[in-house]
């Protein structure tokens, strides 16, 4: 008798369950800059780009990836964890979207597994997985060594179809059925995650997703 599978809830995050991006967090460590003046510099430079980054990121999560995480190239693991809380309960806690934590409820209520796909880093939003009470959740990591970042993100990064490949793995190693599943993103570049699922939905859906998601019949929600 074959055992009977479960099913899971997969969202993205920025944009989805919080208003904030990638950006916003840059933006917070930089200013968070402190003491000799070559720091201050590379502050005011980290800042001084943020506008491109965020166009970037609308026209090519790729090349945005490419060019976004150099950012961080030098700054030690030990200051951008210390920072790690201030960041959520100043920054990702207040962006949480209203109807986010009533989706996750009803979610949990229906029995399926709480998972979030992000590229964000994984120590900026551990905090954030555990207030909104998410089961399991995969980020981006940057490499360090000696103690500093490279400014590389180590394989696999999350975004486009990687996220729909790791949804499939993950699904095969804990009997999810993605049939029965649903996924839950803002942009068109989620586009795959929500295809490998039987329950698509557009949430604050751009331009673009909105219109799939209309030819399609998928739900779209707003949790704003």
């Amino acid at each position: 008798m074959r055992e009977r599978q479960n099913a899971a809830a997969f969202y993205d995050l920025e944009g989805t369950l919080v208003s904030t991006n990638l950006v916003h967090t840059l933006g917070f460590y930089a200013r968070r800059q402190a003491g000799i003046l070559p720091t201050i510099k590379k502050s005011a430079s980290v800042l001084a780009k943020l506008p491109f980054f965020a166009m970037t990121d609308i026209y090519s999560r790729n090349v945005f990836n490419e060019v976004f995480f150099q950012s961080y190239k030098g700054e030690s693991y030990d200051r951008l964890r210390f920072f790690a809380d201030e960041l959520f309960e100043n920054t990702l806690k207040p962006a949480i979207f209203d109807g986010a934590f009533d989706l996750i409820k009803q979610s949990k209520k229906n029995g399926h597994r709480q998972v979030v796909l992000t590229g964000a880093l994984d120590f900026t939003i551990e905090k954030l997985m555990d207030h909104l009470g998410i089961d399991d959740y995969v980020a981006n990591r940057l490499e360090f060594v000696n103690g500093y970042a490279t400014g590389r993100v180590l394989p696999p990064v999350m975004a486009s179809a990687t996220k729909a490949a790791w949804i499939r793995e993950y699904a095969e190693k804990n009997n999810i059925s993605l049939s029965d599943s649903y996924a839950y993103t803002d942009s068109i570049s989620d586009l795959p995650m929500l295809s490998i699922v039987g329950h698509p939905a557009a949430i604050n859906p751009d331009f673009r997703l909105k219109q799939v998601a209309l030819q399609h019949n998928w739900a779209i929600l707003d949790l704003k």
